[in-house]
């Protein structure tokens, strides 16, 4: 940087300076973002005002004989000037700027007692009392405020001191070095406790947006998959309509132009929405991690639900099924839905519930399918999961979108169960 722009930056800073420290100073009592951003213990801090005001009795004590004796100003103005002076340590905790502007204030009041009295008609206004009582107000408001305010803070502390303490006798030099040392490292601990406090805060919020946005991914996981294995029953109904408008002009003697025309429209419109479909097929399949032929396999119902269970059987897992009512032609969706259900329920009870029995119930009503599945309690701990599972968010969503109801569940014996109710013929519009 060359050096008129560095004389012009400077000048700059120097301009702006007044107003801000007008806006950390004066115009806010503390900092908008420190109170969400505290360190955690200051959580406690009805705890903290019974030892701090145990603390600012013993200062006002010390100070008002101070004062009232040493500095030669009377036992009512003494007790005045401590009593303003001494609480300004509980009222840190929560106003850490204007409790700093009352130690400040009391500092250049004293001043003037000060060089009246004392060895060599000075007494340095920083007292042992007074640096202890200014080092907690400027730590609390360390923890509290931004670094700046921090450091604004602790250079008007130390200059106003010094100022009110030049016509101090060399010999008390020492104490002066003293005092400032103590000011710097309260100020530097607690700025350095804050900046710990910022950094958790942060990394938990991280955290948080982190969980959130695994689950958001997992939901829209799951949301495609289901979507995929629902194209493959829209297709196939498609494909049929499309070969039925085909043929229907065959099975009819001398059919008109007009039905002929219809048909053929029929046809094409099918045959239009079955491409379409395959574009969002390939839209949806271009990141499928499953093998082609798995990818383009019928979608199962629950004709194949005996092959599941013995499958599961054969993993390891004790399964005993049973249906009840008369079963009757279900909608594709319901179908696959309902066979998705029960074995995500299975593939849960195998991975959470190790050596437990598992019962799968299949109710056939008129209007609906009722699919429980239970297991019972594990006999070991379940090995830990390699990662989020997709098993109740993908049974939610299929169960909602299908417009029926899922129940999920610990049992009162430890185990747990799966209900859900799906009607027979979903809502034509829901969702």
């Amino acid at each position: 940087m060359k050096r008129g722009d560095m004389v012009r930056r400077s000048a700059e800073v120097l301009r702006a300076l007044p107003r801000t420290l007008r806006e950390d100073l004066v115009t806010s009592a503390a900092d908008p973002t420190s109170y969400a951003r505290r360190p955690r213990w200051l959580e406690w801090r009805p705890a903290l005002v019974v030892p701090l005001a145990m603390f600012a009795v013993g200062i006002l004590i010390f100070n008002t004989n101070q004062y009232a004796f040493g500095y030669g100003m009377g036992i009512q103005l003494g007790i005045l000037v401590a009593g303003i002076q001494s609480p300004a340590i509980v009222v840190a905790l929560f106003r850490p700027i204007p409790a700093w502007w009352v130690s400040m204030l009391v500092t250049v009041v004293i001043t003037p007692f000060a060089k009246a009295s004392g060895p060599g008609g000075m007494m340095f206004p920083w007292s042992g009392a007074g640096i202890a009582l200014q080092a907690g107000v400027l730590f609390l408001l360390a923890l509290r405020v931004r670094p700046r305010i921090a450091a604004e803070t602790l250079t008007i502390s130390v200059v106003v001191g010094l100022a009110c303490g030049v016509a101090a006798p060399w010999h008390r030099t020492n104490d002066v070095h003293l005092a400032v040392a103590v000011l710097v490292v309260a100020v530097v601990v607690g700025a350095a406790l804050r900046g710990i406090g910022v950094a958790r805060t942060q990394l938990v919020a991280q955290e948080e947006l982190t969980a959130e946005e695994r689950s958001r991914r997992t939901l829209l996981e799951e949301r495609n998959r289901i979507a995929r294995e629902l194209h493959d029953v829209v297709a196939h109904h498609m494909s049929v309509i499309s070969i039925q408008a085909q043929v229907a002009p065959h099975l009819v003697e001398n059919p008109s132009d007009e039905l002929k025309e219809n048909l053929a429209g029929i046809r094409e419109n099918a045959v239009d929405a079955l491409t379409e479909l395959r574009r969002v097929l390939g839209v949806l399949r271009s990141e499928d991690p499953l093998p082609q032929a798995a990818r383009y396999a019928p979608q199962p119902t629950l004709d194949r639900l005996d092959d599941l269970i013995d499958n599961a059987r054969g993993a390891g897992l004790s399964v005993t099924a049973e249906t009840a009512g008369e079963p009757h032609p279900l909608s594709p969706g319901v179908e696959l839905s309902a066979f998705r259900i029960v074995q995500e329920a299975l593939s849960n009870a195998m991975r959470y519930a190790p050596g437990a029995k598992v019962r799968v119930e299949i109710g056939h009503h008129p209007s609906a399918v009722t699919i429980r599945v239970t297991n019972t309690p594990p006999e070991r701990a379940a090995p830990p999961s390699a990662g989020a599972g997709h098993g109740l968010l993908g049974m939610r969503e299929r169960t909602a979108m299908l417009g029926g109801e899922l129940a999920t569940g610990a049992t009162p014996d430890g185990g747990y169960e799966v209900t859900a109710t799906l009607p027979a013929q979903p809502p034509a519009h829901h969702r």
